[in-house]
């Protein structure tokens, strides 16, 4: 039975559910094929996913596939109220609240894996995390399931070297289909469209500082160099950091930037990026947000401990006064900007990322009983026939090879 915050906004949600669905015509082609074939009849499909309405759309596709889906949120803050209310008035048992606290979410992640699912979908690792402790006893039907965040991917990965993964994931994240427009573009335009709405202020002529530059991080830089910023980039990978620079971004380490930012974007992947000793040494009324997965990246519990006085500034953004008389404002706590304090990434973008979850289950359905509890890459042909389908949606064309080209490229002649 569904946990919801309040059935009454359905209509709500539903009208953002149908919104997003005009503009994911792959995942629409993809949603009418699983109608009519049926390939996830008779499965439990689990669902940890920001619940928002391209994520409700998702849900409809799988149970449009003949299944069973059981879909929850993958952070307290990006939870949206009416879409989960609308998600559960069309069929698909939804356990979602905004705003719960950590104990709570968990509840919810359990109750989603009470199914006992036969696949999931991940973001971040939590239902694995799970599925491999408190909630073992629901892995018992489990064939394989997907992952969509690079964080998620880094966690199976060191499941995988240990030998404790509990069954065949999916990397989703790693598809080009994914990591190459929804990382890229997805971030980048997401997370500004959060930091603009949220602050109503100028973005041109600031300082930005980004932390990571990885695809996410690059989508971010290039959105604040395009509307007029100056961005410096902070890197642990010295090739990352070669091509920010060839970019024409200023590299440094945080400690050196610190002083210099107006805005301070997380996009790392990792912890404490953004401790005590850049507090203290920032400007006063700086931003400090993160968009990385986890709310580990910007340290806002020392930052607390720093502060001499703290208040609400704006919905979504809470100044941290330090001794030194300046303020710290930071956006959604910490947490995922783009999705706690916006909307996500737009609709186009996730009809790909969700085109390769849909199509990833479906091959697990098909052949997750024969595979060995490893990670796995998406098959390029997958990822090629997305990429394909979503240039004809756009009415774009491009050449194909020739029979006498790709014997040249096939072979060793000149």
């Amino acid at each position: 039975m569904s946990m919801i915050a309040d059935p009454s906004l359905a209509p709500a949600g539903l009208q953002k559910m149908e919104w997003v669905s005009d503009f994911m015509p792959v995942l629409s082609g993809i949603k009418s094929r699983f109608e009519q074939e049926q390939p996830l009849f008779g499965l439990r499909i689990a669902v940890s996913v920001h619940l928002e309405a391209k994520t409700a759309y998702l849900g409809t596709v799988l149970k449009a596939g003949g299944a069973e889906v059981f879909l929850t949120g993958s952070n307290p803050l990006s939870t949206q109220d009416d879409v989960a209310a609308g998600l559960a008035a069309s069929g698909v048992e939804t356990f979602g609240k905004y705003g719960v606290s950590p104990g709570e979410y968990e509840q919810l992640l359990m109750q989603t894996l009470a199914c006992h699912p036969h696949l999931i979908i991940d973001d971040g690792g939590d239902l694995i995390d799970l599925l491999c402790g408190k909630g073992k006893e629901y892995a018992d039907c489990l064939m394989g399931g997907c992952e969509e965040t690079t964080t998620g991917i880094l966690r199976l990965k060191a499941r995988e070297r240990e030998g404790s993964l509990p069954c065949a994931m999916m990397a989703v994240n790693d598809a080009k289909s994914k990591h190459f427009y929804d990382n890229l573009y997805g971030t980048g335009q997401s997370v500004w469209d959060a930091v603009m709405h949220t602050t109503n202020l100028l973005v041109a002529g600031k300082t930005v500082v980004v932390a990571g530059y990885g695809y996410c991080g690059r989508g971010v830089a290039m959105r604040a160099a395009g509307m007029g910023a100056r961005v410096i980039v902070t890197e642990v990978d010295p090739f990352k950091a070669l091509d920010a620079t060839m970019q024409g971004f200023e590299v440094m380490p945080m400690d050196d930037a610190a002083p210099l930012g107006d805005y301070f974007i997380t996009v790392a992947g990792c912890k404490g990026i953004v401790t005590k000793r850049h507090f203290i040494r920032m400007k006063d009324n700086a931003f400090v947000c993160n968009a990385g997965h986890f709310d580990v990246e910007v340290d806002v519990a020392a930052l607390e401990q720093m502060a001499v006085e703290r208040r609400a500034r704006r919905e979504n953004i809470e100044g941290f006064v330090l001794e030194n008389g300046k303020t710290i404002n930071v956006i959604a706590q910490g947490r995922l900007v783009n999705l706690a304090a916006g909307n996500g990434h737009p609709a186009e973008i996730m009809d790909m990322s969700f085109a390769v979850q849909a199509l990833a289950t479906e091959y697990l359905a098909r052949h997750g009983k024969t595979l060995e509890k490893k990670l796995y890459h998406i098959p390029e042909t997958m990822d090629m026939e997305i990429a394909r389908v979503k240039l004809q949606s756009m009415g774009r064309k491009i050449d194909c090879l020739s029979a006498e080209q790709q014997e040249y490229l096939n072979g060793y002649a000149v």
